[in-house]
């Protein structure tokens, strides 16, 4: 059984915004704003309600850019996670229970303080490439223990 996730990076050239996992699956993990699909919401209408809540600012446009199945060893459910690219919101991004929101330049991505995959799908991302994908991670990251990829398949696409 897979869960439909979803993921919004924010792209300003030259800079991104993500936010700082602080509770919940990724804690301590930088990452894009989302999260699980809740019964009767589509796909984006999930993408906008989870950036809402964790970085107080409301989508204006959405791009649909990637999908990418993430397993684990430990059978964990499959999650289906789609991809998302923004580039103009409303409000001011700000700091919820959940997220702390982070401008970042891009060759200061920290990578290092993110899933493993991140590296390899964040550079189609940023030449607004469209992308499919699948990583086999031997367990979920924790801030103490990082995942590591078993499996990677990632190519570029031009219809998602």
């Amino acid at each position: 059984m897979k869960k439909i996730q979803t993921v919004t990076i924010f792209y300003k050239y030259p800079k991104v915004l993500l936010g700082l996992k602080k509770r919940g699956f990724g804690t301590g993990r930088w990452n894009g704003f989302g999260g699980k699909v809740e019964v009767g919401e589509t796909i984006e209408e999930s993408a906008r309600r989870e950036t809402k809540e964790e970085a107080g600012i409301e989508v204006v446009n959405l791009e649909k850019v990637g999908i990418i199945d993430f397993e684990f060893e430990n059978g964990m459910p499959t999650l289906e996670v789609h991809f998302f690219r923004a580039v103009d919101y409303l409000g001011e991004p700000s700091e919820s229970e959940e997220m702390k929101p982070k401008w970042f330049s891009v060759d200061e991505i920290p990578y290092d303080h993110m899933w493993p995959d991140d590296r390899y799908w964040i550079p189609l991302f940023l030449k607004g490439k469209k992308f499919k994908g699948k990583f086999l991670f031997d367990k979920p990251s924790t801030p103490e223990q990082v995942s590591t990829i078993l499996k990677k398949e990632l190519k570029e696409v031009d219809i998602i």
